[in-house]
């Protein structure tokens, strides 16, 4: 499926996403909607993020409707690695941005979800883009997938505390238009909805095709392709059973010695991102903002 351009762009898969991070942290972070002390700083910095956005991604997907959406509408396949800027670049706006700079954002994804509607040719079911139900679950992949990442192969939560990312990042689903009744707002309300979900989802055609990209994307730099080995199979393992079932993954056993070359690993790719132009400052930013809230 991948021409000549994807190639190229799958190569500048690090330099790409590092400039969109570097681009979307303001001067003055924590300003917004979430705090330099809340959780969902402390997951967003995590080692284990690229695990988390990887495995968003791949249940985002098994949702036929909003991978229609997806499918019909982006332009994943000429541009796959700039879609994947582009929203990481939102998530960061969104976590560290100024409340106006934030909603601006948010305003401008509700605008082009108003003209992302169609029918799924799997299911025969029409979709819109501004479907809470659609949102909500895009949503509740993101905040699962923290949380089952960072137990796995970064710091894991403490019960309190992913309760508290969870309440914390019912700001980021109200600003794109979920009701606030719909949002889970604990860890055991968002276990729930995702369970409640599962009669409805699949693994189309697109998703399939789309996800074999994203574990394997071709014209990666050798040392970078090693690395993303590792992240890919982090992904899997860090998968619920039934979303395994669905692709027809078989994760491999997770050792202590596997789960420490995957935190080798990607402390490495880490190290990588950090050497691109505006990141370090970037970093420097957050830090500054979560040094300056802690008590004495």
């Amino acid at each position: 499926m991948a021409d000549m351009d994807q190639y190229a762009d799958a190569a500048r898969l690090v330099e790409r996403s590092a400039e969109a991070f570097a681009q979307a942290i303001p001067a003055r972070p924590g300003e917004g909607f979430f705090a330099a002390d809340s959780v969902a700083w402390r997951v967003s910095a995590d080692l284990s993020s690229p695990v988390a956005g990887l495995r968003s991604l791949l249940i985002q997907a098994l949702h036929p409707l909003a991978m229609a959406g997806v499918d019909q509408h982006s332009h994943w396949r000429s541009d796959p690695v700039g879609r994947l800027a582009a929203t990481s670049a939102y998530v960061a706006t969104v976590l560290y941005g100024e409340r106006p700079v934030a909603e601006r954002a948010a305003a401008r994804v509700r605008r082009v979800h108003e003209h992302v509607n169609g029918v799924d040719p799997e299911t025969g079911q029409s979709y819109s883009a501004s479907d809470p139900a659609l949102l909500l679950w895009v949503h509740a992949a993101l905040v699962d997938s923290g949380i089952a990442a960072g137990a796995l192969f970064g710091e894991e939560l403490s019960e309190a505390d992913a309760d508290r990312y969870v309440a914390e990042m019912t700001a980021a689903a109200a600003i794109v238009g979920v009701p606030d009744q719909m949002i889970p707002g604990t860890a055991g309300e968002l276990a729930a909805y995702m369970e409640s979900v599962r009669p409805e989802l699949r693994c189309s055609a697109a998703a399939k095709e789309s996800m074999a990209y994203l574990l394997d994307p071709p014209g990666l730099d050798e040392d970078v392709a090693e690395i993303w080995q590792d992240i890919r199979e982090a992904a899997v393992v860090a998968l619920p059973e039934w979303a395994c079932e669905l692709y027809g993954y078989s994760a491999p056993p997770l050792t202590a010695m596997r789960r420490s070359e995957i935190r080798q690993a990607l402390g490495v790719l880490d190290a990588v991102f950090l050497g691109e132009p505006g990141v370090l400052e970037a970093r420097q930013r957050i830090m500054l903002r979560t040094r300056a809230v802690r008590p004495a």
